[in-house]
C-alpha cells in the first residue's frame, strides 16, 4: 500500500532552523503554519523566509512569482490551536529538554488527527524522553535538518523505541519524496549520527585553541586545506552558535559520561559571555551583522 502523502505542515519556532524548514516546506508546495509565542518573535521569522526567499530571487533560484507563492502558503500565528489540522508538526525550538517536552504536552491535546506525525528537529536530546510526554509515543520520531535547511541535503530520522513502523515510513516518505532529501537513519542516542562524530572534533578544536597549541586560523586552515572540508572546526562552531554547541555537548555528556563528550570551561566562558559566534557578531571570530 502506497505511503500516505502530507499536505498539511506546522512548524513549531521560525528560528534560524525553523524559517528553514518553513521555507522549504513552502517551496515544495505544502501548507504551511509556522508558530512563534509573540508577535514579534513571528515577525522576526517571517523577515528570515522573506529575505532567505529574496536571495533565491536574486540568484535565480526562483522566480519572482515562486518565491511569492511559496511564502503565500505559510500562515505565520502566535496561536498554537491552529495546529489542530496539522498532518505533520516539526517542533523546531530551543535545544532544551524541558521546553521540548513541554511544547509535545501541548501538541498531543491540540492536534486532533490520531495519526498525525510529531517530529523534533532536536540535534541531540534522545526522541524517548519527548515521545513520553505524549499518549501518543508511536507517532514520534526526530527529523533532524541541517542548516541552511533549503541547501543541505540530509535528513537524521531518528525512531525511538516505541516509533510506529508507519510514522517512520510516512517521515521518510516525506523526507525523500516530498522534500528531496537523503536520509541516514540513526538509534535513539543523544547526538545520533552526525553531531556524535562533529562534537567531539570540534571541543578538540575548542581545547586545542584553549591551551595555546594553535591559532584559530592556522587550526581552521589545517583543517580546511589539508582535510578538504569547506569549514575549519571554529568557523563551524560559530556558525552553528556556541551556545548550541554547548547544548549539544551537555546532551551528549549527560547520556554517555565520556570525557570527549564534556564542553571545555573556555567554550563555558564564550557562551557565558555572550559571545555566541555570528548570530552575536563574535565568537572565535568577529563577524560584521
Amino acid at each position: 500500500m502506497a505511503t500516505r502523502t502530507i499536505g498539511k505542515v506546522g512548524v513549531i519556532g521560525c528560528g534560524l532552523m525553523g524559517s528553514g524548514i518553513v521555507e522549504l516546506c513552502a517551496r515544495r508546495g505544502l501548507d504551511v503554519i509556522s508558530f512563534e509565542p509573540t508577535q514579534s518573535a513571528s515577525d522576526t521569522g517571517r523577515g528570515r523566509v522573506q529575505r532567505s526567499l529574496d536571495r533565491a530571487v536574486k540568484s535565480e533560484k526562483l522566480t519572482r512569482a515562486e518565491a511569492d507563492a511559496a511564502l503565500g502558503r505559510v500562515l505565520f500565528t502566535t496561536d498554537l490551536d491552529s495546529f489542530a489540522d496539522r498532518e505533520l508538526t516539526v517542533e523546531a525550538i530551543v535545544e532544551q529538554e524541558a521546553a521540548k517536552i513541554e511544547v509535545f504536552g501541548r501538541l498531543d491535546k491540540i492536534v486532533t488527527s490520531p495519526d498525525a506525525v510529531l517530529a523534533s528537529n532536536t540535534s541531540s536530546i534522545p526522541i524517548m524522553k519527548i515521545a513520553m510526554a505524549t499518549a501518543r509515543p508511536e507517532y514520534v520520531l526526530g527529523i533532524h535538518f541541517f542548516n541552511p535547511v533549503p541547501v543541505l541535503k540530509l535528513v537524521e530520522l531518528v525512531p525511538s523505541l516505541m516509533t510506529a513502523a508507519e510514522t517512520e515510513d510516512r517521515a521518510r516518505s516525506f523526507a525523500v519524496d516530498q522534500l528531496g532529501k537523503t536520509v541516514v537513519r540513526s538509534k535513539d542516542k543523544a547526538g545520533f549520527i552526525v553531531n556524535s562524530l562533529l562534537i567531539p572534533y570540534i571541543l578538540a578544536a575548542v581545547r586545542m585553541l584553549d591551551s595555546g597549541f594553535a591559532s584559530a586560523e592556522d587550526i581552521d586552515n589545517g583543517m580546511m586545506l589539508g582535510c578538504a572540508h569547506p569549514l575549519g572546526p571554529l568557523q563551524l562552531a560559530d556558525l552553528i552558535g556556541l551556545d548550541t554547541i554547548k547544548a549539544i555537548a551537555e546532551a551528549m555528556y549527560e547520556e554517555f559520561k565520556e570525557p570527549l563528550y564534556s564542553a571545555p570551561p573556555f567554550l563555558l566562558r564564550m557562551v557565558e559571555a555572550g559571545l555566541l559566534g555570528r548570530k552575536s557578531g563574535r565568537g572565535f571570530y568577529e563577524y560584521t551583522r
